[in-house]
């Protein structure tokens, strides 16, 4: 009966193997949302795929997905091929993904809004850091394909309008595996050479495969760092690449952009027309005022006595206006000076002595009756300290008849709970000193001895 047992790697393998010649799954396509997605560092992408009903596990390694031109997120619907197998080591079924591109837009359009949004986010677009275009180029670099139509009709709008610009252009590939290294390759070169003062990049219209190159970062960041001004002339009016976004002038056409890089003639020479016509007449009406001046000075002339008249009265007005002010000024000083001397007579050193003095004059009254009430009022209670201390003096005591006991050991007697018959004493009188010998003791009844 044990034979019947297999392994849990014998039945993984079968149902793999069930599975991988089962022409139903060798090649499935499914459409649903991607969750969980990873992007591992060795280059595999792991991902959920989802509808409403069920999920599955899915994986698209990296031979698969270095191709792919945007990059998978959770929430995107997606449409997938791909062929569906047991992973053993896990003993679950899972997709495995070829091909993936967005559901309901390309994958080209995806990878383009993707780009779009990630550089506008990171500040490559903010108008701040656009550079200004020379207003008179005199050295500008054309990079494009040297064969196409834009770099005719560029050459041929620069000549028309500007032909003192020097030209210089720079061959590329604009579209194909090669455009994005070629392109970039240019800017550098354009760069590092100090000649150019304004670059044109541009080409002819295409779709968004044939204009791809100039959506690619590495491009876009080149042009945004790019110390010479750039402008592009991508496409056609409706064509929106990520380079036209970085760069400092979008023209809607390579022609276009040849308009912005240079003025025409044609404009500077009519605008010189009209800024000479406008200098004739305002120098005619300069000529005119200082004539109609001059013949003023010629009319007073001829009348020098109400000249001069004109020019006493001036003067009177200028002197009255002379002392008014001189008046000011001295009303002003003088009441600063009186300001002042009151203020210094209240200054005044001797002035400050004399208040001293008085001070200290008052002062030391007030310190000797002070003094003198502090004194007589310690006096009286030194005389009450002297008659308190003369009533507990025991001399005082035995001037009125009072003896003071004391035993041999020289200590005041003031008991007689330790004397005995036979004890000797000495008494202590006002005038000299008893030595008796008890001959008997009587004791209180009160002290229970």
């Amino acid at each position: 009966m044990r034979n019947q047992y297999i392994t849990v790697t014998a039945l993984t393998k079968y149902l793999k193997k069930k599975m991988d010649i089962d022409p139903h799954l060798k090649q499935v396509f499914i459409k649903g949302e991607i969750s969980n997605f990873k992007h591992h560092s060795r280059g595999h992408m792991y991902m959920t795929i989802k509808d409403k009903g069920a999920q599955i596990r899915a994986v698209m390694f990296a031979s698969d997905n270095r191709h792919l031109k945007f990059l998978p997120e959770d929430g995107m619907q997606v449409l997938i091929e791909g062929n569906v197998s047991v992973f053993e080591a896990f003993g679950q079924y899972q997709l495995y993904i070829h091909s993936l591109e967005p559901d309901g837009k390309g994958a080209l359009y995806a990878a383009y809004e993707q780009t779009k949004e990630k550089m506008e986010k990171d500040g490559y677009f903010d108008q701040q850091y656009k550079k200004e275009i020379p207003a008179f180029p005199r050295h500008i670099a054309i990079i494009t394909s040297p064969t196409g139509a834009a770099i005719r009709d560029i050459i041929s709008t620069l000549r028309r309008r500007f032909p003192i610009v020097q030209l210089t252009v720079i061959p590329v590939m604009v579209q194909g595996e090669e455009a994005v290294h070629s392109i970039l390759t240019a800017i550098s070169k354009v760069n590092h050479m100090y000649t150019f003062d304004t670059i044109i990049i541009g080409r002819g219209g295409g779709s968004i495969e044939d204009l791809w190159a100039f959506n690619d970062e590495r491009v876009a960041k080149a042009i945004f760092h790019s110390g010479i001004p750039v402008i592009s002339g991508i496409g056609h009016e409706t064509d929106f690449t990520i380079s036209d976004f970085t760069s400092d002038v979008r023209a809607v056409t390579p022609t276009g952009a040849a308009e912005l890089a240079a003025p025409s003639l044609i404009d500077i020479n009519t605008h010189l027309r009209q800024m000479q016509a406008t200098l004739t007449r305002s120098m005619q009406h300069i000529i005119q005022a200082y004539k109609k001046e001059l013949t003023n000075y010629v009319s007073n002339l001829q009348k020098p006595n109400r000249l001069f008249r004109e020019k006493e009265q001036y003067l009177d007005k200028l002197t009255d206006d002379m002392h008014h002010h001189l008046k000011r000024i001295y009303q002003n000083r003088l009441h600063t000076y009186q300001s002042l001397s009151i203020r210094f007579s209240h200054l005044n050193p001797k002035r400050q002595y004399q208040q001293l003095n008085e001070t200290k004059k008052e002062l030391t009254r007030r310190l000797d009756r002070q003094s003198n009430q502090i004194l007589q009022a310690k006096k009286q209670q030194l005389k009450l300290y002297i008659h308190r201390l003369a009533l507990l003096n025991p001399l005082e005591i035995m001037k009125r008849g009072y003896a003071i006991p004391y035993n041999m050991d020289g200590d005041i007697v003031s008991s007689t709970a330790y004397l005995y018959p036979g004890d000797d004493l000495t008494f202590k009188l006002k005038d000299g000193t008893l030595a008796c010998s008890i001959k008997e003791v009587w004791r209180d009844e009160k002290d229970g001895r």
